[in-house]
């Protein structure tokens, strides 16, 4: 008898516990952003992102382009018609890029 009555107010407790919303620690999560190849221009032109961002260059023009940093960091291939390149962004800085097909297409990636 005495168990039953020990019983029912841990089963009230476990009940409680397991309705209750769960706490999750703050893990960081992965930010994306888009640069549109459009019109012969990469839009935005300055790009402003978190360190830990993946941009991905999408080409929505009907002609081929690149996307290459000036110094280096990263380079995309001949990026056709739909074809995208994504390049993930683990340090704080400026990176400049152009299209080496039309090297008068600029943008940059702030990247705080």
């Amino acid at each position: 008898m005495w168990i039953a009555t020990l019983a029912a107010p841990v089963m009230v407790a476990t009940l409680l516990l397991a309705a209750s919303p769960s706490v999750k620690a703050n893990a960081p999560s992965a930010v994306d952003a888009a640069v549109k190849i459009d019109n012969f221009v990469f839009g935005p032109q300055t790009l402003t992102v978190p360190v830990g961002t993946t941009v991905t260059w999408t080409n929505s023009d009907d002609i081929p382009h690149t996307s290459v940093s000036t110094d280096g960091v990263f380079k995309s291939k001949v990026l056709d018609t739909d074809e995208k390149f994504s390049y993930t962004f683990t340090k704080a800085g400026t990176y400049a890029y152009y299209c080496t097909i039309h090297p008068k297409m600029t943008g940059k990636v702030v990247v705080q």
